[in-house]
């Protein structure tokens, strides 16, 4: 399987800017965690505690398990509330994310799939990003993939205002911003060292936090479609990958999740942890989640 994409017979697409610009400004951005005086192992820490709150609870539980499968129903000020920390970690609006999910378990590793590794690992990484596809920004491709997405009030704003995903980000950076500050006049520094507080909380909380959840995301788009094991004949490429799992938080049991997409967990064994449906069991404990889908092995045993 070839790492890099060549030559294809989509070539003559554009570049989608729309994406290339933000994705290389944040990793840019990122890039001052490497400054001395922002460098610190506890601003890593931030970072990773920062990409388990966003990742795990924006994009696994909400885009993914609870729009992109429904496999659980939340109140929808919590669904709302669940789908801007998404927008917040700038991984699209929730139908676009959601239909292209949809497309790819509609075809996966197919030609239709927007991310298939067998179209090189880089591709399937992010290269498919970087790629115009008009095809999947009609109208008929939202009402065929996400058309219950868009039934919501809130969701179809945000699609018809696609910018307003840039100042929801911006507006949680100020806040990181803010925080920083905060802490820095509360320990009682000086602006100057407040400022150097609100910088250290801007660049570990938003950038680094972010480059971390887009590349633990897309590492499931990508190594889970190529390194693994296998434990269902799906009929693609899809494989468990024990190190994904553990940095995507139970995502990358991505064998299990091809087998049964409807189920809100994918751990079928016992060693197979799934913290983000741990998540969503204290969620149902506390009232918040219903109609949780369990594995297919659960729910044919509980028909037996």
């Amino acid at each position: 399987m070839a790492l890099f994409t060549t030559a294809r017979d989509d070539a003559r697409e554009g570049i989608h800017w729309e994406y290339v610009f933000p994705i290389t400004t944040v990793h840019l951005l990122a890039c001052l965690a490497f400054v001395p005086a922002v460098f610190s192992w506890s601003g890593l820490a931030l970072a990773f505690v920062c990409a388990v709150a966003f990742g795990t609870l924006g994009i696994n539980l909400c885009y993914h398990r609870l729009l992109a499968h429904r496999s659980l129903k939340v109140p929808r000020w919590l669904e709302r509330s669940l789908a801007t920390l998404a927008v917040c970690s700038l991984e699209d609006t929730p139908s676009r994310w959601v239909a292209n999910h949809r497309l790819h378990h509609a075809h996966s590793d197919e030609g239709e799939d927007p991310h298939s590794p067998r179209r090189g690992i880089a591709w399937s990484h992010v290269g498919w990003l970087f790629r115009q596809a008009p095809e999947r920004k009609t109208v008929a491709f939202f009402d065929r993939y996400a058309r219950d997405i868009l039934a919501d009030r809130y969701f179809r704003f945000l699609e018809r205002h696609p910018t307003s995903v840039v100042w929801i980000y911006a507006a949680h950076a100020a806040i990181f911003w803010g925080a920083g500050l905060a802490v820095g006049r509360w320990l009682g520094g000086d602006w100057q060292a407040a400022k150097a507080w609100g910088t250290w909380c801007l660049v570990w909380g938003v950038f680094v936090r972010t480059v971390l959840v887009w590349h633990i995301t897309w590492s499931v788009n990508s190594l889970t479609h190529v390194f693994g094991y296998r434990t269902y004949a799906t009929g693609e490429d899809s494989r468990n990958n024990w190190l994904v799992a553990i940095l995507a938080m139970g995502e990358g049991w991505h064998n299990n999740h091809h087998h049964d997409p409807a189920s809100a967990s994918v751990q079928h064994r016992w060693w197979e942890i799934d913290a983000t449906y741990g998540i969503i069991k204290v969620l149902e404990w506390a009232g918040l989640a219903t109609d949780v889908i369990v594995p297919r092995h659960v729910r044919r045993a509980s028909r037996w």
